[in-house]
């Protein structure tokens, strides 16, 4: 039988302004390990710290503009497009304009605080 899923977590988000992170499916609300599926809304302005993690991470842009900035350059994704960062590479995120964003972001396997490897 499926399991729905009623109601997202909230969690504790990185970067320089308050993030909202609802987690959809995941370790944090429904102990699922080999993905997770989260609703990002980031303010203007927003900032998040380097990582490199140890996962794929599928970003679909819904509203906004998010920066994607790795070590070969940058990639800003539109509202109705996506990108794929690739484990094992450095990259960051940013909203960068007025509007801030919102997104879907898809980690294979699950985002964990333990294998998103941020910069220190």
């Amino acid at each position: 039988m499926p399991t729905l899923i009623t109601s997202p977590t909230i969690v504790a988000a990185a970067g320089t302004r308050p993030k909202k992170i609802e987690e959809f499916v995941g370790r944090v609300n429904s102990d699922t390990s080999a993905v997770s599926v989260a609703r990002m809304t980031s303010p203007a302005g927003w900032v998040e710290p380097g990582q490199t993690p140890e996962f794929d991470e599928y970003t679909l842009v819904l509203r906004g503009l998010l920066r994607v900035t790795t070590r070969s350059g940058v990639v800003d994704v539109r509202a109705g497009q996506a990108v794929i960062a690739h484990r094992g590479e450095w990259v960051q995120y940013s909203t960068p304009g007025a509007d801030g964003a919102e997104y879907v972001a898809v980690c294979v396997t699950a985002f964990s605080p333990d294998t998103v490897r941020r910069d220190s």
